[in-house]
């Protein structure tokens, strides 16, 4: 990786590091041409249609360089101030698609502590999980809540109302297998809006002050993971999903 000066009529706009991808280069000069002559910004400057196709099917390897020249426009969005909801949803969609088939997926080989070098030693465990973003109940189960001994109260997750109405029988089947519903844990049911489960999974934990505890944190959305950074407390693990 390098880092790249992003200077646009002779404006200074800031820096970012490049992926190890062979299609960086060109994205990073086709994107930036494009915002400079304002032309419409979007996916079509990363991908082609025949591409974009492709992906909405599962891909050999869990499309891990499309996934990181995606992070990689979203980053330069971020710095130049266009908007990167098309790409935002793709990559959710790609995480989904590839997870579903079982990508390379072993979750506790993704987990990894963020906020310390070392885990130190609790006294309890909880789980954040996105459901909507993550709805692979089997492995949740036989990856992180059945190893790590989560308790069924300590368990907080949200979904949006379009994706609940959607899936909540597939969810109930598949927790049935487990002896659970939905309500067997705090389950939320938030309301119509963007990152609405996010923002909810954000101010449970925050109103229960978790301390002395291993804190699993289940979504894609990488804002959330900062933020979730930023108010632990120094005596949790916190753990998070990497992509």
């Amino acid at each position: 990786m390098h880092k790249q000066k992003i200077t646009i009529e002779y404006k200074y706009r800031g820096s970012i590091e490049f992926p190890d991808t062979k299609d960086a280069k060109n994205i990073f000069f086709k994107t930036k041409q494009a915002y400079a002559n304002h032309e419409k910004m979007g996916i079509n400057l990363i991908f082609s249609n025949a591409h974009l196709k492709r992906l909405h099917s599962y891909t050999k390897g869990g499309a891990a360089d499309e996934l990181a020249n995606l992070d990689f426009y979203i980053e330069l969005g971020a710095i130049l101030g266009f908007d990167v909801g098309d790409a935002e949803e793709l990559r959710k969609s790609i995480l989904l698609i590839n997870d579903n088939a079982h990508s390379k997926f072993n979750i506790t080989k993704r987990l990894r502590l963020i906020n310390k070098k070392k885990k130190t030693q609790t006294k309890d465990a909880y789980l954040f999980w996105d459901i909507e973003n993550f709805s692979n109940i089997s492995s949740i189960f036989n990856d992180i809540i059945e190893p790590f001994e989560i308790q069924d109260h300590n368990i907080h997750l949200a979904a949006n109302p379009d994706s609940l109405y959607l899936k909540r029988a597939e969810w109930e089947a598949n927790l049935y297998d487990y002896s659970k519903t939905l309500n067997s844990f705090n389950f939320i049911k938030c309301d119509h809006g963007k990152n609405v489960a996010d923002d909810v999974l954000l101010e449970e934990f925050k109103k229960l002050r978790v301390k002395n505890s291993d804190v699993y944190i289940l979504t894609f959305d990488r804002e959330l993971k900062e933020r979730f950074l930023e108010m632990t407390h120094q005596s949790n693990n916190l753990f998070i999903m990497e992509n």
